[in-house]
């Protein structure tokens, strides 16, 4: 115990002299992990960082006989996760050491005290390291870098619901303004079947032209439900409206998914045989052009009988490429969700998925009490007005549900882990 009695020497800091008498722990110690540790990470997915890992060492090994695209291009992709990995195993063995010290009755009483002290934070690190390795996991959705086009329009509620679906676009328009993100109102028609303001709203097509939007905004997909006394309401009565939002990647030809428009093998390949296009001319008010020129497009994709109509300029050449960039949005879209409802069934015969999809009932906005309550994440707030005005507390709101998401992505994950073991 003469060595631990040298390091009873006052100028040396806590965290070297825990570091000090690492060596004499021997390789016995370091291979110890306890049950706590263990339990920060999923076995499955721990096993499969590993797995990873050693893919990213054999690869490494690989380039250096010589470069290959698809190898570097997958040490890349493994990079995150062997970097999170070594974190990982880093705090993990920490905390081992600790622990061990902490309960080797032949430690001295000073050393114990010391390495009690240590371990509340470097349990916070494992905990942060945890995190870090369980989200580079997760496979980052194929849609989420680009730009993205949301779909509102009015559900059940008559003229109430239209007129939320307006309120919840210029929320979202707001939102947009507020983060400095390029919005632009792709398409506008109010009940009508005109694009005059200050009538209840029918349909519009919000597209934001702003990096990595789609992950942002993926999680406004679904119903959103509002209840209020409307204006029109004589006896004060409360009604139950709703509005749905779609939200889709936005694919225009000079984005960066554009070189697989050619691919039969891409979410974003249309066979243009079978796409039935007709021109028209556009409906709504009368004036110099609407009425007077084919200038109205539509288009049909046969297979899907997805219809896609476009009236806002007036040419028929733009209102032809916006027509076929919303087009290919929403067949990628439609193609991304059969995947992961299929993925979804399989998933569920190991273990229970949660998914919800735009059919389901995601948000309430209760008017009466303020309140604002997402029916995923659980988060309820009490600042509607900042939310409808597309404030920080949309903010916090939309966050809660991408953490929601993040966890359900991590059950499916484990879950598929779990089948294929």
């Amino acid at each position: 115990m003469e060595t631990l009695g040298m390091l009873k020497t006052p100028w040396i800091c806590r965290s070297c002299l825990v570091r000090l008498v690492r060596p004499a722990l021997g390789r016995q110690v370091r291979l110890q992990s306890t049950a706590s540790s263990l339990k920060t990470v999923p076995p499955a997915l721990l096993s499969r960082a590993r797995d990873i890992a050693l893919e990213h060492k054999k690869l490494t090994e690989k380039l250096a006989n010589g470069f290959d695209t698809r190898a570097a291009k997958r040490i890349g992709e493994c990079g995150p996760i062997v970097t999170a990995l070594g974190e990982w195993d880093k705090a993990n063995e920490s905390v081992t050491e600790l622990t061990s010290l902490i309960h080797d009755p032949q430690s001295d009483a000073e050393l114990r005290e010391l390495a009690a002290d240590d371990l509340t934070a470097t349990q916070e690190q494992l905990q942060t390291a945890s995190q870090s390795l369980i989200t580079s996991l997760v496979p980052v959705h194929p849609f989420a870098h680009l730009p993205c086009l949301m779909e509102i329009r009015p559900g059940a509620g008559g003229s109430e619901a239209a007129i939320f679906a307006g309120d919840l676009l210029r929320m979202y328009q707001g939102f947009c303004n507020r983060n400095g993100f390029r919005a632009t109102l792709l398409k506008y028609e109010n009940t009508n079947g005109t694009q005059e303001a200050g009538i209840p709203l029918s349909e519009a097509i919000l597209e934001i032209d702003q990096e990595h939007a789609y992950g942002t905004f993926r999680c406004e997909a679904g119903v959103h439900r509002v209840q209020r006394v409307p204006a029109t309401e004589k006896s004060g009565r409360t009604h139950t409206s709703a509005a749905s939002v779609h939200v889709l990647p936005s694919l225009q030809d000079n984005s960066a998914a554009a070189e697989d428009f050619e691919d039969p093998e891409s979410d974003y390949y249309i066979d243009a045989k079978e796409v039935k296009t007709e021109v028209m001319r556009a409906s709504g008010a009368g004036g110099q052009h609407v009425n007077k020129t084919e200038s109205a497009v539509r288009l049909t994709h046969i297979p899907t009988n997805t219809v896609v109509a476009m009236q806002d300029s007036r040419s028929q050449i733009k209102n032809k490429e916006k027509a076929w960039a919303l087009l290919r949005s929403r067949i990628a879209q439609l193609r991304r969700e059969k995947r992961e409802e299929e993925m979804v069934a399989m998933r569920r015969s190991v273990v229970g998925v949660a998914k919800m999809g735009r059919g389901d009932k995601i948000r309430t906005y209760n008017y009466n009490q303020q309140r604002v309550t997402d029916h995923r994440s659980g988060t309820t707030v009490m600042n509607l007005d900042d939310v409808m005005e597309g404030g920080q507390t949309l903010d916090g709101i939309m966050e809660s549900v991408r953490g929601w998401l993040m966890e359900r992505d991590v059950e499916a994950l484990i879950a598929e882990e779990a089948g294929t073991k």
